[in-house]
């Protein structure tokens, strides 16, 4: 069956397009246009960090109120303007239908509107640094009461309400979960309903599976954090008191709510990553996938057990200590499928013929770093280390020994690999492998002393320590100085990847249609694939990961091939 083609405009195929492929790469420009402002901003709290009495250049000086607002839309920004579109909208755009063998997503209007909802969450966000109240500096966490505080109780201006940073930012968080809930609805019925011939539900790349992974643990999850945004927006906007305990409300209810949410996130963001490095190790270890149905199986576990652990993070909010014993439990147990996920991975990795391709260093990197996250998630699980260390620099540390990984690697492994598909040019190659040794060394400078920092009782959210240090360990001062200078070195390392990025779509090599010869359908057409990916329908014989083949001459067999 031939794939009809037709003519659109230029706003019809850029601006306003239905093509999955398109609006992938809208979600991946938005997401690193979002990342560039995030990491703006760490670069602004973390220089004063370290040099508190200092004037900060390209910012100027920065004082408590402002330095809260900062660390707070750094990391909403961070996860869900910048994790969410390049792990899940980006890549669940780009490759579910190249490697189902489809033309488009099941419902490529409604796929449109996903990303210009998304598109105006940004802009909301963007809006509330420009409000006379300034930015939101409660926490990305938005706990109440400090983010339930607009209503003006005698005579309310609705408006005023509205156009604050806290109410902005909770609106913006509203309109991105509502993008995210569309593009999720889309993958799922694309991926059940739209197969290629003969792709069966365990012929599909493992890729595909933990996408859809990921949307089923956002839909699990994220309706009470949707009703606590807006329980929030009206006790803000309108003098509710869902969460103001002088009116007979609870905010340890919103913490519940946020929670029951903000723990899967973890996983949702996890889920595709993970798909990613199943891919790049398996193709650069030309080996098949290690255990792909027990892959499946323990990550359907782990979604389930992913929201009984959200109150791990409650340990000192006062919930009985008998719950915290049970979320303790549930805590180290979520980490057992997962663990079964890695050693999988790195039984593929065994044996095998192992090329250090430029994906498969940011594969391997992504293993090293997580396992730490993953380790040090194990204490912060327990209710009685977590008393200890709640709120300090190690709690820092560790969420980004397991974000960092999960979004900057996973997504790096996903560009380098995928980039000559979907652009039909090469990267420079000696650049991308500095970009990576920078990012991988950088990162390690500026996470690994904030461990020891917390350990020693250096606490979150204080814009100025010297006023403590005298009280504290001699090598506080050196350790904040040192981390926060390579922070800023690993912030300016990306302009190596942006300078490849654009060198590279400029005048970079022209592609093979399957440089890393691998199996997967996306491989088996031509680099960019053509409005409707394939000029005709492929059929599929095999499972992804026919790597090895004695009846082939080459180590690879491409799952629609006829032998």
């Amino acid at each position: 069956m031939n794939i009809a083609h037709h003519e659109m405009s230029f706003w019809r195929r850029y601006i306003f397009s239905t093509d999955h492929k398109v609006i992938g790469f809208q979600y991946l420009i938005t997401g690193l246009i979002m990342a560039a402002i995030g990491g703006y901003l760490a670069y602004v709290f973390r220089y004063n960090l370290a040099f508190p009495a200092e004037s900060i250049p390209l910012f100027g000086s920065l004082g408590p109120k402002e330095y809260n607002a900062f660390i707070t839309s750094h990391g909403a920004i961070m996860i869900f303007w910048v994790a969410m579109p390049l792990l899940l909208a980006a890549l669940g755009n780009l490759l579910i239908p190249t490697m189902i063998g489809t033309d488009d997503m099941a419902f490529p209007t409604l796929n449109m509107l996903s990303y210009w909802f998304f598109f105006l969450s940004a802009i909301v966000l963007l809006l509330s640094f420009f409000v006379p109240s300034g930015p939101f500096d409660g926490g990305w966490t938005l706990y109440p009461p400090l983010s339930a505080d607009a209503y003006i109780n005698t005579e309310p201006d609705i408006w005023k309400s509205f156009m604050t940073g806290g109410t902005l930012i909770i609106l913006a968080l509203a309109l991105e979960f509502v993008s995210m809930l569309m593009g999720g609805i889309n993958f799922l019925v694309t991926t059940i309903n739209k197969r290629a011939k003969g792709m069966t539900l365990l012929k599909m790349p493992i890729v595909v599976w933990f996408i859809n992974f990921a949307v089923i643990d956002f839909m699990f999850s994220v309706g009470p954090i949707i009703a606590g945004a807006f329980m929030l927006l009206l006790d803000r906007v309108a003098g509710t008191g869902f969460f103001d305990a002088y009116r007979g409300g609870d905010p340890v209810l919103f913490q519940h709510m946020f929670w029951f949410f903000g723990h899967p996130e973890v996983y949702v963001l996890l889920f595709p990553s993970l798909g990613v490095i199943a891919e790049v190790i398996s193709t650069f270890s030309r080996k098949a996938l290690f255990g792909y149905k027990f892959i499946i199986k323990a990550s359907l576990i782990a979604i389930v057990l992913s929201v009984v652990v959200w109150a791990h993070h409650q340990f000192i909010a006062g919930i009985d200590p008998r719950m915290a014993t049970f979320f303790s439990i549930g805590t180290i147990l979520i980490s057992i499928p997962f663990a079964g996920i890695m050693l999988s991975y790195i039984a593929t990795l065994w044996g095998g013929n192992i090329q250090l391709k430029v994906p498969m260093m940011w594969a391997l990197g992504f293993i090293a770093i997580f396992l730490v996250g993953g380790l040090t998630g194990l204490y912060l699980g327990s209710d009685t280390f977590d008393i200890y260390v709640h709120d300090t620099s190690f709690v820092v540390a560790h969420f980004h020994y397991t974000l960092f990984p999960i979004t900057f690697f996973g997504f790096f492994a996903a560009f380098y690999y995928w980039f000559p598909k979907f652009t039909g040019r090469m990267y420079n190659t000696v650049l991308a492998k500095i970009h990576f040794w920078f990012t991988f060394i950088f990162f390690q400078g500026f996470a690994f002393p904030i461990f020891f920092l917390g350990l020693d009782g250096q606490h979150r959210r204080i814009n100025d320590y010297s006023a403590f240090d005298s009280l504290m360990s001699s090598w506080h001062i050196s350790f904040r100085q040192f981390a926060t200078i390579s922070a800023i070195i690993l912030i300016l390392s990306q302009f190596i990847f942006l300078f490849n990025l654009l060198k590279s779509l400029r005048s970079g090599k022209k592609s093979e249609e399957n440089p890393w010869k691998a199996n997967t359908l996306e491989w088996q057409t031509t680099s960019p694939p053509p409005h409707g990916n394939f000029v005709k329908y492929p059929q599929v014989y095999r499972d992804p990961y026919d790597y090895g083949n004695p009846d082939m001459k080459e180590d690879y067999l491409p799952q629609n091939k006829v032998i």
